[in-house]
């Protein structure tokens, strides 16, 4: 291809990108950071760079606390746990964004080894900024606040459509979001550490007594003295209450936790540039007539300079096929129904909720090998699939019956089906319509994905 020729192309790509990009500033009542609408600008897009440099306001990196310190060898001590051989970074591994190495649907645990877990274990990483649980935009400082009184004024409310030109109207929706676990029973990390650890299906490490018991003998002993006093090990509760409190304070203060080093924060500080593939990606990502991703996986800079999340925290109930690869599936009578049960029960009687589970975070999703709640998918493929092809070709999602029909959303009982979203892009299409997102948007997102990996190093490229 001659240089002339070259340049016309690009001109006429960037050219595309303009019209494309206004249209989305004009439609949007964010200040987005990568929409263009100067040539300038869409000529540097074309070309893979961002033509908004930002100065990202990231972690300062501190020495840890003693108390986090404490935590580290809490977290990778196994000793802790029913069989002696499961710690907190055996399905948290600190090599895989401390999410399990394995491709398992869900992990392995309990005294003996043998117990199977019965959701996907989520990642630890770039928690420190999730919001306590609500039902609503605002997360009421007053704890007096009745849930059950705004789940009764969400359900009446009306709900503003999420896309990605529209993700602050979508923030004032009235639904749930925030927590920790896939149904946000709890708010904290300390709370969240307390889960796994007396949970006989994972670490399955006994009463406190057992726990301190261990405790006392082990290498640590000494630094809970050090930090507790020489009668910590004296009331069970207490000491593993703050045991619990040095793993949360690890999480919190160890830099590992929140990195921010992908491919995507340096492109957003002006330090890398997006190959062809990835560039397509992030514009399917964010075009609402194809992956409209980013309505709820957030991928712009907060307004006061924080990297995005890539995730609005709010729930969704996709209706996801059943994975029978869980044991606890087998028993075709039992559901998993996220906030409304069976593990979180004070949302139990808000049936609207049913079958809605948290927004992950996409940061380091590439890296992961079983993916949403019930860990019925093992690549990024088979993810975009699912919102291609869920309602526009069923069969192909889901179990097919002898009538020849979809088994659609047969991982809820029926009288709760209503609550699958089917009117935010792309799951707004229909039986027989072309899907939002062609096999190639498909694999350009996933090249888009690869660069929230974390590790990117500017000096490599």
């Amino acid at each position: 291809m001659s240089m002339r020729v070259a340049w016309i192309a690009t001109a006429v790509l960037a050219g595309v990108m303009a019209v494309w990009a206004a249209g989305v500033v004009a439609d949007s009542p964010l200040p987005l950071h990568q929409w263009v609408a100067h040539p300038r600008d869409s000529w540097l897009l074309a070309h893979g760079e961002n033509p908004n440099v930002v100065r990202l306001v990231l972690p300062p990196e501190k020495p840890l606390s003693a108390v986090a310190h404490l935590g580290r060898k809490l977290f990778f001590d196994p000793a802790l746990s029913g069989s002696g051989k499961l710690s907190c970074a055996s399905c948290h591994s600190p090599d895989h964004a401390y999410a399990p190495a394995n491709d398992l649907s869900v992990q392995i645990g309990g005294g003996d080894l043998h117990q199977a877990g019965v959701r996907a274990v989520p990642s630890l990483t770039y928690l420190y900024r999730q919001e306590n649980f609500s039902i609503g935009p605002d997360n009421p400082e007053d704890e007096s606040v009745n849930l059950q009184q705004l789940a009764v004024s969400g359900a009446q409310a009306p709900r503003a459509r999420k896309t990605a030109r529209s993700t602050l109207a979508a923030a004032a929706n009235l639904v749930p979001k925030g927590g920790l676990f896939w149904d946000g029973r709890v708010n904290t990390l300390q709370q969240q550490a307390d889960g796994p650890l007396f949970n006989p299906l994972e670490m399955d490490a006994g009463s406190p007594a057992t726990v301190i018991a261990k405790l006392e003998s082990a290498s640590s002993a000494h630094d809970f003295v050090q930090l507790f006093g020489p009668g910590v090990f004296r009331d069970p509760t207490l000491a593993v209450s703050e045991a619990l409190f040095a793993l949360s304070r690890f999480q919190i203060e160890d830099a590992s936790f929140r990195p921010f080093t992908s491919k995507y924060d340096a492109w957003l500080q002006g330090h890398a540039r997006f190959t062809s593939a990835e560039l397509r990606g992030y514009l399917v990502f964010n075009d609402v007539n194809k992956g409209d991703c980013a309505a709820c996986h957030l991928d712009q800079v907060t307004r006061d300079g924080l990297p995005p999340l890539f995730t609005d925290m709010q729930y969704e109930a996709l209706g996801l096929p059943r994975n029978t690869a869980i044991p606890a599936n087998h028993n075709r009578g039992d559901y998993d129904l996220g906030l409304c049960g069976p593990y979180r029960i004070d949302l139990k009687m808000q049936t609207q909720y049913c079958g809605m589970f948290l927004t992950p975070t996409l940061r380091n999703a590439a890296t992961r090998h079983a993916f949403f709640h019930n860990g019925v998918y093992h690549t990024l493929a088979q993810v975009l699939d699912f919102y291609s092809l869920r309602d526009t070709a069923p069969q192909r999602i889901y179990p097919v019956g002898r009538d020849g029909k979809a088994a659609k959303y047969n991982d809820m009982p029926a009288e709760w089906r209503a609550n699958v979203d089917v009117t935010d892009p792309p799951l707004s299409h229909h039986l027989g319509e072309t899907p939002a997102m062609s096999k190639q948007d498909r694999q350009d997102i996933i090249a888009f994905l690869q660069t929230l990996n974390d590790g990117y190093s500017v000096a490599k490229h």
